[in-house]
């Protein structure tokens, strides 16, 4: 299949181009020495770049080969600034534009608290930058929307303000506010800012695991597959994981049936809660709003509800996550998810590994994935953990009323959270999704085109014989 049709943008095909190489020289055990040749096998030639000349383009790849060895290791931060592929994008703020009409009323000089509005002779306006705090209010007021904040994409992206700028205007990522959600790498135009990746590591351990009978590498698949690898079926997929080397395959659906199994439990319990499924919801409410901390779930994660799951059967297996989400690879090295967890792929890096090893998929036999329920697949998409909860409290013969906020989107939580924070939500469940749509709109995914919930709902009523009750009795035979 050609590289183009799976994605959205040339800057995510060269993304999958550089891991796709990386990990075919990391599972023929010769990546070291093939450092200096595969910028060479991916930009080849002299050909037309969109930089000043093919080897800047080249000392670019390098560096995003970096990024895909696990970037700057030193940085706990996942996602990372390239600083040679940011093309210094305009930096210009609010201005006014050629729509001024040079009006009577000048509200836009009356909503400027710092005096940074000032006219020419034609009456049109003028923004002093000396004195601009960029509050957005003249261009709020302006009856001929003739004042726009000029910023960059990943700026304008990234809903908790975690990019600055640094003095040779190049974006730098403000770790204490970063929820690791991945918006600034898709929006990026230059793919300046990328997600560290962990496919060396994964492989390593899949190579491992041929060769050591002592431990077996698990791979845990995220429900928002439902809406991946479209040119193949989930069978298909399944049995090209098992190709790669993956002793079993999990949904990890099965492990949003047990946490909420116990979320319902905790509502009933403990009165508002947020959830704690999404690690860049859970990431942004300890930044942004620690004083509701408290009120996070105590359940994990349904991947480390999982992986806690695998390894009480099978102590020496290695677990590794494959999902949407870029900010599960900040989640798994937490100390409390570490031991359960052993490495994340999104489905990018997936794809960039079938590759490596000429699988296709669309050629192999169908195998088959059938561990959880619908309601634990629906987790996939917003309000899926929400319906989830209200299921499983009348399962267990709870009287129980869920009144849930579902959150779609970072700019959603803040609205519920600050209500929650005054006391004025009128909820005691807030669903917290950091990502549009949910964990299908996840930055890690094949394709960022609007994704509709009803393959992911499709995806779970195949499962719709099962109870979260059934599910949970199949999770005592992992």
């Amino acid at each position: 299949m050609n590289d183009s049709k799976r994605f959205d943008t040339k800057v995510q095909e060269l993304k999958y181009k550089v891991l796709r190489e990386v990990a075919r020289h990391a599972y023929n055990g010769d990546l070291l020495e093939s450092l200096m040749d595969i910028p060479k096998e991916i930009i080849p030639g002299k050909k037309p770049t969109t930089r000043c000349c093919v080897y800047k383009e080249r000392a670019i790849v390098g560096d995003r080969i970096k990024m895909a060895m696990g970037g700057d290791r030193s940085n706990h931060n996942i996602i990372q600034v390239i600083e040679t592929a940011c093309d210094e994008c305009p930096v210009g703020g609010y201005e006014v534009t050629s729509a001024c009409r040079g009006c009577l009323s000048h509200r836009c000089e009356q909503a400027c608290k710092r005096g940074a509005i000032s006219f020419d002779e034609h009456q049109k306006a003028k923004i002093d930058k000396t004195k601009c705090v960029e509050c957005g209010r003249c261009s709020a007021v302006c009856p001929y929307s003739a004042i726009h904040n000029y910023q960059r994409p990943c700026q304008s992206a990234c809903k908790v303000k975690a990019i600055d700028m640094n003095d040779q205007n190049i974006a730098v990522v403000n770790n204490d506010k970063c929820i690791s959600c991945g918006s600034c790498v898709y929006m990026c135009p230059f793919g300046a800012i990328m997600d560290a990746s962990f496919i060396v590591d994964v492989i390593e351990l899949i190579k491992k695991s041929q060769k050591n009978t002592r431990y077996k590498t698990y791979a845990i698949v995220a429900p928002a597959i439902s809406s991946q690898f479209t040119y193949a079926s989930l069978g298909q997929v399944v049995s090209g994981l098992k190709a790669l080397g993956f002793y079993h395959v999990i949904e990890t659906a099965l492990g949003a049936d047990l946490v909420a199994w116990e979320e319902s439990k905790e509502i009933e319990e403990r009165g508002l809660i947020t959830s704690s499924c999404c690690p860049a919801f859970v990431s942004y409410i300890s930044k942004a709003f620690p004083a509701m901390a408290d009120r996070i779930s105590s359940n994990p994660s349904p991947m480390v509800r999982l992986g806690m799951l695998i390894k009480q059967t099978d102590p020496t297996a290695k677990v590794i996550f494959i999902g949407p989400c870029t900010a599960k690879k900040m989640e798994f090295q937490r100390p409390d998810s570490r031991p359960y967890v052993d490495g994340v792929l999104t489905f990018e890096e997936l794809q960039a590994i079938f590759d490596s090893k000429d699988i296709e998929l669309g050629s192999l036999k169908e195998d088959v994935l059938d561990n959880a329920s619908y309601f634990g697949r629906i987790f996939a998409r917003s309000g899926g953990l929400s319906e989830a909860a209200v299921q499983a409290a009348k399962e267990r013969g709870s009287d129980l009323v869920i009144s849930p906020t579902v959150c779609n989107g970072i700019e959603d939580c803040k609205k519920a959270l600050l209500l929650a924070s005054k006391g004025l939500l009128k909820s005691n469940f807030i669903e917290g999704m950091a990502c549009m749509g949910g964990c299908i709109g996840g930055a890690g995914c094949l394709t960022h085109e609007e994704k509709d919930k009803s393959e992911v709902d499709r995806y779970g009523r195949l499962a719709l014989e099962k109870t979260i009750k059934d599910a949970i009795s199949i999770a005592q035979e992992i």
